[in-house]
C-alpha cells in the first residue's frame, strides 16, 4: 500500500488530488454535535494543500436513498473543514454535475472543495457492478490521483471506495495508514494481557468478532444492551432488558468455548435498572435502581453496569498490556446511566498498555463525557471496520488500495 508521503515526495502541485475522506459526522439540524472525523482528515488534507495540489473532498453522510436529500447534505462539513483549515473550502452542490465540474475547475493550486454527499447518487451503494462503475468513472473525470482517508467506510464494497481507487494512481492517507498500524497491534502485535471490553445494543453485531476473539484475547468484558443476552444465556430473569433471544444459543457456546479456551468472560454482577427507558432529550432524572444481575425484576430494564461491575472491569483492565474497546457500557446519553461507560473509560487512561477505543459511540462518548483523546492510545474513527478488521475479513476499501 503506497503512503502519501510517497505522492508528496513525487511531487503534487497542480494536480487534482480526489480524497474519499470521512465526514459523516452526527448533526443535531445543521449543527455539527461531534467533529472528530472532519478532524481526523485535516493531516491528510493540510499536507496535500501545502504541496500545492488542487483537493477535492468527497464523503457520504448518513443513509440518504440514492437522491438529494437536505437533511444529509455535507455543507456544515465542509464549513467546519474551513475553519479547522483556517482556509476557504469551495463546496460543490452536487456530486458529478455542474456544480462539481465547475468548483472543480476552478480550484486553484492549493485549494480545497467538498463535494456533496457521495450517497445523493444511487451508483456509490448500488450492489450493481456497472451502475458503481459508471459513477467510479465521473468520479475519476475530477481528479487525477486518489487518496483514500476514510477509514469509517473502508469496509464498504461503494463506488468511491473499491472501484474508483482502480482508476486513478492511489495511496492511502495518514489517518488510513495510522489505523492500519493500530489494528496490526491489535491482531499481530499484541502485548499481553490482551483485554477486550464490547458494548452496545446488540449481541449479533458483535458475534463473529467474539469468534475471533475467543482465540486471541485473554479477557472479554461485556456490557451494554448486548449483556442481557448472556446473562439470559446463563438462565437469569432479564426483565424488559434489551434482549436476542434467537442469539441465546450462540451466546451459550460462546461461554463454553471461552471456559475451554482459558479466556475470562466476565459479565456484569449488578446493573442499574428502571421500568422504562430515559428520556435523551429532556435528561430527566430516571431514579434508577441497582440490583444484582441475576436478580433484575420482571418489570425492570437494565440500562448501565453498576457500582461492582464498574470495580470489577476496572480491575481486570488494571494490568493490560493491550486493550480494544467497542460500545458503551449503558446509555451514557443520559447522566444517570453514564457511570459504566465512564468508569471503563478512566480505567483505559489508567492502563499501563496500549488503549484503542474503536470508533463508534465509544469515540462518542469519550468526548461526551470530557475525557482528554490524548489519554488514550488511539481513538479510531471507524467502528465497524475495526471490527471487521479483527474478525479477519477482508476490507474493500484497503484491498483496492494495495492493488
Amino acid at each position: 500500500m503506497k503512503t502519501i508521503d510517497e505522492l508528496l515526495s513525487e511531487g503534487v502541485a497542480g494536480k487534482r488530488v480526489f480524497v474519499r475522506a470521512d465526514l459523516n459526522v452526527p448533526l443535531d439540524g445543521t449543527t455539527i454535535t461531534d467533529d472528530g472525523r472532519i478532524r481526523a482528515v485535516v493531516p491528510t488534507v493540510k499536507a496535500l494543500a501545502d504541496a500545492g495540489a488542487r483537493v477535492i473532498v468527497a464523503s457520504h453522510l448518513g443513509r440518504p436513498k440514492g437522491a438529494p436529500d437536505p437533511a444529509f447534505s455535507l455543507a456544515p462539513a465542509a464549513a467546519r473543514l474551513g475553519e479547522l483549515l483556517g482556509a476557504d473550502v469551495a463546496f460543490a452542490e452536487d456530486t458529478v454535475g455542474s456544480s462539481a465540474e465547475a468548483v472543480v475547475t476552478g480550484l486553484a493550486d492549493g485549494g480545497v472543495a467538498v463535494i456533496e454527499n457521495l450517497r445523493f447518487n444511487a451508483g456509490e451503494t448500488s450492489k450493481d457492478d456497472a451502475e458503481r462503475a459508471a459513477f467510479a468513472d465521473k468520479l475519476a473525470g475530477l481528479a487525477d490521483v486518489y487518496v483514500g482517508d476514510g477509514f469509517g467506510a473502508v469496509h464498504r464494497k461503494h463506488a468511491s471506495v473499491f472501484d474508483l481507487p482502480k482508476r486513478l494512481p492511489h495511496y492511502a492517507g495518514y489517518l488510513i495508514a495510522t489505523e492500519v498500524g493500530v489494528l496490526k497491534k491489535l491482531t499481530d502485535e499484541v502485548k499481553r494481557p490482551y483485554v477486550v471490553a464490547l458494548g452496545g445494543a446488540k449481541v449479533s453485531d458483535k458475534l463473529a468478532v467474539i469468534d475471533q476473539l475467543l482465540g486471541r484475547a485473554d479477557r472479554l468484558l461485556i456490557g451494554g444492551g448486548m449483556a442481557y443476552t448472556f446473562l439470559k444465556a446463563k438462565g437469569y430473569e432479564v426483565g424488559i432488558s434489551l434482549l436476542q433471544e434467537d442469539q441465546i444459543p450462540a451466546v451459550q457456546e460462546y461461554i463454553e468455548r471461552a471456559e475451554k479456551n482459558g479466556v475470562e468472560l466476565v459479565l456484569p454482577v449488578d446493573v442499574l435498572v428502571a421500568p422504562e427507558f430515559p428520556d435523551l432529550k429532556t435528561k430527566a432524572p430516571a431514579n434508577p435502581t441497582t440490583v444484582a444481575a441475576d436478580a433484575i425484576p420482571a418489570d425492570q430494564e437494565g440500562l448501565d453496569i453498576g457500582p461492582e461491575t464498574r470495580k470489577l472491569y476496572a480491575s481486570k483492565l488494571a494490568d493490560a498490556g493491550t486493550v480494544f474497546w467497542n460500545g458503551p457500557m449503558g446509555v451514557f446519553e443520559h447522566p444517570d446511566y453514564a457511570e459504566g461507560t465512564k468508569a471503563v473509560a478512566q480505567a483505559l487512561v489508567d492502563a499501563p498498555g496500549f488503549t484503542v477505543v474503536g470508533g463508534g459511540d465509544s469515540a462518542a462518548a469519550v468526548r461526551t463525557l470530557g475525557f482528554d483523546e490524548n489519554a488514550f492510545g488511539h481513538i479510531s474513527t471507524g467502528g465497524g471496520a475495526s471490527l471487521e478488521y479483527l474478525e479477519g475479513k477482508t476490507l474493500p476499501g484497503l484491498a483496492a488500495l494495495e492493488d
